[in-house]
């Protein structure tokens, strides 16, 4: 009944845990049974390990989240090692989450990830672009249409380009990317905010601006998943707020394949569940066989 299919790979049902919210899943595998997900994205990985950035990180914000991480991660040879096994052993489809600073390090990830057990590539755009002043990749269609066209030329395992919300116009980003020769698009990224110490009379984070997620955020993701799903000819992934299975229904009917669950899983970390099991009853209350009868408005 929930079943999916995104780029030859088989999912048991269409909820995929967010990256950069639930690591590689082992923890969250001590609370609930992560193998009944439909798969994980892991946490960002870059070439090189990264400690992320200093002072506060996470800060609560009226319906939502403002995350300034910095992508601390292992680094890709360490995740293949040591992390990937363990995930693997999840029974769940593993997605390899993909960032970089520059051409050079999305290429070199790539080569190291073709020759691994991962099943799909996210490949994050929103990493600022080192060699253009910090810039991410994901703002200009032209920038993303250059980084996808060399990865794929590369890559031999699906891959799923992650969009960034801040791009300057995302229609036009997706359908370059698609153009470039991504397999799949996953929808949207964090936007960019801030917050301010009115006390302190400086800002909350050391970097000054931050990642806005969460509910507050839904309404505008879900909007972009619409616009995006009836531009392109690949499967779409949708996130962006969802915190209940009916938030996870309008994105699938807004021509979602596939949608991400992320910062709800702070909120509640078996939220997953409840979304997977919110979905197959409201299917069997309105006699939906099978989920793609939903997609598209």
């Amino acid at each position: 009944m929930l079943k999916v299919n995104v780029c030859g790979v088989d999912f048991k049902n269409p909820v995929i845990a967010a990256s950069g919210t639930f690591g590689f899943g082992q923890e969250y595998n001590e609370i609930y049974d992560v193998s009944k997900l439909g798969g994980i994205s892991s946490k960002g990985l870059t070439i090189n390990p990264k400690e992320g950035n200093n002072g506060l990180r996470v800060f609560e914000t009226k319906s939502g989240m403002l995350n300034s991480v910095g992508l601390q991660n292992p680094g890709v040879d360490s995740f293949i090692e040591n992390e990937l096994p363990k995930m693997k052993k999840l029974n769940t489809v593993v997605i390899a989450n993909l960032g970089g600073g520059t051409l050079e390090d999305y290429l070199q990830g790539i080569e190291k990830l073709n020759n691994s057990d991962v099943d799909m590539i996210e490949l994050n755009i929103s990493c600022p672009n080192v060699k253009s002043g910090g810039m991410a990749f994901g703002i200009k269609s032209e920038v993303a249409y250059e980084i996808v066209k060399e990865v794929k030329n590369i890559c031999r395992k699906p891959l799923i380009v992650k969009l960034s919300p801040n791009a300057e116009d995302i229609v036009d980003m997706a359908y370059k990317c698609c153009y470039a020769g991504a397999d799949s698009i996953s929808l949207v990224n964090t936007f960019k905010g801030m917050a301010i110490d009115i006390y302190k009379r400086k800002p909350v984070f050391d970097n000054v601006t931050a990642g806005l997620s969460g509910p507050a955020i839904k309404p505008i993701a879900l909007r972009m998943v619409y616009e995006v799903s009836r531009a392109v000819n690949v499967p779409v992934i949708g996130m962006g707020g969802i915190a209940s299975w009916q938030d996870a229904v309008e994105f699938i009917m807004a021509g979602a394949t596939a949608i991400q669950v992320g910062t709800a899983n702070f909120m509640k970390p078996d939220i997953g569940m409840d979304i997977i099991n919110g979905i197959e009853e409201f299917m069997k209350n309105e006699k939906i066989k099978e989920i793609k009868e939903i997609w598209r408005l």
